[in-house]
């Protein structure tokens, strides 16, 4: 499998007509585990990534190589299965979104993010607050500039929803779609009427992250142009939680968390296919 394939199927979600939950991976053992329950795409979050790499919240310490580097490393282990990024700001103004995109194509990724959000946090600003539209949009084309191969898709991303509120969503909604990108996402929607209203003038893909119950109603999603809707995290705060538990048990005694057997890891490391590789190439039985 190469790119291209991935990069075909995750185009083809995005202009099909169902919508699809994407699985939150963080190496490629959780992509391999994504793979093999079917999941039809992956998500490597900002967040996750800050918190596997570094053990740090997600205030934009994570650098490029850095998050490029995970993403090859799970695009290597899984590349026929869409790999979506979140490449939060772009690491620094449009010329450094330019280089986040040269970095990402050729780490592998279907798919990538880029967002409106001004970050990271300046002195004496609020927690969260908005780049201007026309920031905004000089990030947005910058990223559709940077990319050299068009399968690659580029999505828009704001937080204008959970930030500002639904009039200046719109606003963004009409000023990035038309930048040749290839789906608008957004990140705190929590009702229906939300959607709606997104769906009115989009005439691109959406795709939904946060999204609060009321949102669960994939055939209403469908309808109304989302392609994508994340699920959250809990794949990787479950893993930190069991390990957390067993080295607790081992420490101090209990009952430890439950185990993959023999038979689970050989699957999800391929060990057979080593082994046939070790016969062939190594000698032996």
């Amino acid at each position: 499998m190469t790119p291209d394939t991935a990069r075909t199927r995750y185009r083809a979600i995005l202009k099909g007509n169902h919508c699809i939950n994407a699985g939150s991976v963080f190496d490629p053992l959780s992509a391999r585990i994504a793979q093999d329950v079917g999941f039809e795409a992956m998500m490597l979050a900002g967040s996750v990534a800050s918190l596997a790499v570094l053990g740090a919240p997600d205030i934009i310490l994570l650098t490029l190589s850095e998050f490029a580097g995970l993403a090859r490393r799970i695009c290597r282990a899984v590349p026929d299965v869409p790999l979506m990024c979140d490449a939060d700001h772009g690491y620094g103004n449009a010329l450094n979104v330019m280089r986040t995109v040269e970095e990402l194509e050729n780490a592998g990724v279907a798919g990538l993010t880029i967002e409106d959000t001004d970050l990271p946090r300046g002195y004496g600003k609020p927690p969260a607050s908005l780049l201007s539209v026309a920031e905004g949009l000089g990030k947005i084309r910058a990223a559709v500039k940077g990319r050299s191969d068009p399968s690659l898709s580029v999505l828009a991303r704001t937080s204008a929803l959970n930030i500002v509120g639904l009039d200046e969503a719109l606003e963004r909604l009409r000023a990035y779609q038309d930048t040749g990108v290839d789906g608008m996402f957004f990140t705190g929607a929590k009702k229906k009427a939300e959607v709606e209203a997104l769906a009115k003038i989009a005439h691109v893909p959406i795709l939904l992250g946060g999204a609060g119950p009321e949102l669960a109603d994939k055939e209403f999603l469908s309808a109304h142009g989302v392609r994508v809707a994340l699920l959250g995290h809990q794949s990787f705060l479950s893993s930190i939680a069991a390990i957390y538990k067993t080295l607790h048990a081992q420490k101090n005694g209990g009952a430890l968390a439950e185990l993959a057997d023999n038979a689970l890891m050989n699957n999800l490391t391929r060990d057979a296919e080593y082994k046939n590789l070790g016969k062939d190439f190594l000698g032996g039985e």
